[in-house]
């Protein structure tokens, strides 16, 4: 259980990384816009002549604010779809517009619930904000994060469900916008009522943890370093950059909680002489430890080297060293000392508390997007002033910790004969470690064995090393491979298929309207690694097998006639250029090239399904006979360009009515054909099929008659 969960946990941290790349580029753009629009900061340069208000310069440089504004002022949509992705199985675009979809639907709800309950005036002051337009409650990143765990977690759940035949076109990756849309409906309301005693909960934290003043600054930066071998740093840290666990400001008339978020308002305010530590507590010790501590610890390791492999990993520990000082990217360096000597990495976490813990003290005020390299340095520390910053302090303090690592680690390497690159014994390889290593050291993880059928469907396609690409339309798996001698057709029917149709490198699978679930289940089977093992074995059909007995039916029970759909030319579907409607894959029918671009109900019925793209309407008959209409040829491709739907899923329809409309001549320019299958797609062994009229016909001239004899 404790494994599992931990497991749970490094997926959070891993999943919170993606919003936090976006911070770099977004730190950027305000930093230089907020900068070089700051008269104060012009005048410093004495460039306000040619940069000042009304000047060229000054003018991009205010859209570059802007451009990085908008980012920090949304952080909580975009950890939404963040961590949603980060944290969905497969399927991960489905999971981001789930999640984009939640995120408003949940503000939304609270806001109708503030509304209804007397407004604003009725909750507590500052406990409200505007979330994109919206008036909702003062979440932050907790309430994207809320929204991303949910939704990836009802994702995961039901990305593959499948539901009945009526409604199997909105399963799978189609059912969970439907159904984060309505729980976090629920959750909106929820939260109105839970939120407030929460948020009040988490500024009490915060004041606790900035009360304690630098004892809890030098807790927080070695906690911080203790966790990094484990992946759950950035669990432990977001909540101090983005909430007001890490502290509340008020920064030009607004209340703004979270260190970074402090220490952003405070570089767009132009009337700042100096930023706070309330900003920056919790992150300015890194420029100390990664550009002078950790490159201090890298010379120790090269000077503790023996003589023969000192050339060797001296190119290592430089390019490590120097990723360091310019990135603050310190997994080469950290994981290497890490890996052979756990202890110098518990010496390095007290140095890191001691780092934040004296940059607080000394009142440096740099801050950062990501990591503390040079970059960050030069961006939010020298470019903004030694006034407003106190960045020269770094400089001394710096200098002390890389004597401090070096003479330290230069001791303990030798005094331990601690294994560090370049003092390996033997043959073995010098190489800077990672953290790759570090956890297959730590275990080994076996790969999830896979379904039986998509392990089928992967050995009828050749092998997973065969498989170029995976991908699906509405009825069928739409494969690439490699070398195309090695597809097994038989082996590909023995998992259900309805029929394969091989062109050159391409390979269709006909299934039927589950295909996005069977197509689901083969990315997971190719992804977990158990496609590399051996195939399965699967009995391939006898070459020769005996003919179906013939059926006798019994006497006419009833006849199901239909009407054309379309106004054009039919004939039996035999015909169709598709080898799948051809062959009957997908049932019997005729198919008609159209010559106006309308679809008509050919009887009275209900919508089962219409696809995303609008290039497909199925129908259900009396009797549960199930029929589709499918307008041209693999006009999937065109994503619904070209197409509009004039109805819906469960609406009744009456012969004559308007079903679709469609750009014809659109169409027969970019789809491999206009000609468009109508099929019975749920035939039973007493039914026959009969072409009424093939040649010219008009929308609701009779087309097919389904005959249905006794059992």
């Amino acid at each position: 259980m404790r494994e599992k969960f931990f497991g749970v946990l490094q997926r959070v941290g891993r999943s919170f990384m993606l919003p936090i790349a976006i911070l770099p580029v977004a730190g950027l753009l305000l930093g230089l816009g907020s900068s070089f629009t700051n008269e104060t900061t012009l005048a410093t340069y004495n460039l306000l002549g040619v940069m000042g208000p009304g000047t060229v310069p000054y003018f991009i440089f205010s859209v570059l604010s802007k451009c990085g504004g908008v980012i920090f002022d949304n952080l909580p949509l975009i950890f939404a779809i963040g961590v949603a992705i980060g944290m969905a199985r497969q399927e991960k675009e489905v999971a981001a517009l789930a999640a984009a979809v939640s995120f408003l639907v949940m503000h939304s709800a609270i806001s109708a619930m503030i509304t209804l309950t007397g407004g604003v005036e009725n909750l507590l002051e500052g406990s409200t904000t505007s979330v994109l337009g919206i008036t909702s409650l003062q979440m932050g990143a907790f309430g994207g994060i809320i929204v991303g765990l949910g939704v990836a977690a009802l994702h995961n759940r039901f990305y593959k469900v499948q539901l009945p035949q009526v409604l199997s076109f909105f399963g799978g990756t189609r059912f969970v916008p439907i159904i984060s849309t309505l729980v976090f409906a629920l959750v909106g309301i929820l939260m109105f009522f839970v939120w407030q005693p929460i948020q009040e909960g988490i500024n009490a934290l915060g004041v606790l943890v900035y009360s304690s003043g630098y004892f809890g600054t030098f807790l927080f930066g070695m906690i911080k370093r203790l966790l990094i071998p484990f992946g759950l740093h950035h669990v432990f840290y977001l909540p101090f950059w983005q909430t007001a666990v890490g502290g509340t400001m008020e920064v030009a008339g607004t209340v703004v909680a979270g260190a970074q978020n402090i220490f952003f308002a405070q570089l767009a305010d132009p009337t700042v002489t100096h930023f706070s530590t309330a900003g920056t507590w919790c992150f300015t010790g890194e420029f100390v430890l990664y550009i002078f501590g950790f490159p201090g610890a890298a010379l120790a390791m090269y000077r503790c080297a023996k003589p023969e492999r000192k050339k060797q990993v001296g190119g290592l520990l430089l390019s490590a060293a120097l990723t360091s000082i310019l990135t603050g990217i310190t997994e080469p360096l950290e994981f290497s000392f890490l890996f052979v000597a756990p202890v110098l990495f518990i010496i390095s976490s007290v140095f890191a508390g001691l780092a934040y813990m004296l940059c607080h003290i000394l009142n440096i005020t740099v801050g950062l997007t990501f990591s503390g390299g040079f970059i960050d340095l030069a961006l939010f520390g020298i470019l903004q002033g030694n006034e407003k910053t106190s960045w020269l302090l770094i400089i001394p303090l710096g200098i002390v910790f890389f004597l401090v690592y070096y003479f330290l680690f230069s001791f303990l390497i030798k005094k331990f004969n601690f294994k560090t690159p370049g003092r390996e014994e033997g043959d073995q390889e010098t190489k800077l470690y990672t953290k790759a290593d570090y956890n297959a050291r730590k275990a080994g993880e076996s790969a999830d064995s896979g379904d039986q059928v998509s392990a089928s469907i992967a050995q009828g396609l050749g092998g997973a090393a065969n498989i170029k690409d995976v991908d699906c339309c509405a009825t069928r798996l739409r494969c690439t491979v490699i070398d195309s001698s090695k597809v097994d057709q038989t082996i590909l029917k023995s998992t259900g298929a309805h029929g394969v149709i091989q062109k050159g490198q391409g390979v269709q699978v006909v299934y039927g309207p589950q295909v996005n679930i069977i197509k689901a289940n083969l990315e997971d089977y190719l992804r977990s690694g158990a496609a590399q093992q051996a195939a399965p074995a699967v009995e391939a059909a006898p070459a020769e097998a005996s003919a179906p007995e013939a059926h006798t039916h019994g006497a006419l029970v009833k006849t199901i006639v239909i009407g054309s759909p379309f106004h054009g030319e039919s004939a039996p579907v035999t015909a169709s250029p598709d080898p799948a409607f051809a062959e009957k894959m997908m049932g019997d029918g005729a198919t008609v090239i159209p010559c106006e671009g309308v679809v008509t109900a050919p009887c009275d019925a209900t919508i089962s399904f219409v696809f995303d793209t609008n290039h497909a309407i199925g129908l259900e008959l009396e009797d549960g006979v199930e029929m589709l209409i499918h307008v041209g040829i693999n006009t999937v491709a065109l994503k619904g360009e070209g197409f509009h739907a004039l109805v819906q899923e469960g609406d009744q329809v009456k012969k004559g009515d308007r079903l679709l409309e469609f750009d014809l001549d659109f169409i027969r320019e970019n789809a491999a054909s206009v000609s468009s299958p109508v099929l019975f797609t749920s035939m039973e062994d007493n039914q026959e099929l009969r072409l009424l009229k093939a040649g010219h016909v008009k929308p609701g001239e009779d087309l097919l008659a389904l005959d249905i004899y006794e059992s």
